[in-house]
């Protein structure tokens, strides 16, 4: 209950609704032009679409594919935030970037859109960053993540042709790594 409350305290929490509003605007817009801003996603090895690494995250393949993602980003968003804001911050760019980057030199030719790639570092993050910070609080967020989201781990393994387990691996491996780095900054 104390910590409930520290949570709808803190004014952090504004900076991930916005960042909800911001997807959700954008999948608006995507839906409405029949998917015209999909062409802004990552193709591997071409080199006119590196730049897309920026820009794929914010996308979606389809209205399921969007709600099937913003959920749990939300949610894991959020626990993420314990860790403060400016570590909420780094760590999803610092994602974007090595999600995209992995995405656009090892996946299969396909368009890769989506933010699970981010969910899947956001995952990967939590699930390592709260037992390397000795804090008990955080250590409690890695438990209930492996226990509530451990089952996306099988969402790194190739399963569906129009699903990008490689942006689910490359995510994940990054939040690790991130874990890992970041555990005494």
């Amino acid at each position: 209950m104390v910590e409930q409350a520290r949570l709808l305290k803190r004014p952090d929490w504004h900076y991930v609704l916005a960042v909800l509003i911001l997807l959700s605007i954008i999948e608006i817009v995507n839906l409405f032009s029949g998917r015209m801003l999909n062409q802004f996603s990552v193709i591997p090895r071409e080199l006119s679409h590196l730049g897309y690494i920026f820009t794929s995250p914010w996308l979606h393949g389809s209205f399921t594919h969007f709600m099937s993602n913003i959920v749990p980003f939300a949610v894991l968003s959020f626990l993420l935030l314990e860790f403060g804001l400016k570590r909420y911050v780094m760590v999803s760019g610092l994602l974007i970037i090595m999600t995209g980057l992995l995405v656009w030199l090892f996946a299969r030719e396909a368009r890769h859109v989506g933010a699970s790639g981010v969910l899947y570092g956001y995952f990967g993050y939590l699930l390592l960053a709260g037992f390397l910070s000795k804090r008990i609080w955080l250590a409690v967020i890695s438990v209930l993540v492996l226990v509530f989201y451990g089952g996306m781990i099988w969402g790194v393994l190739p399963s569906q042709p129009y699903i990008s387990w490689e942006s689910h691996l490359f995510g994940f491996g990054s939040g690790l790594i991130l874990a890992w780095y970041l555990r005494k900054a």
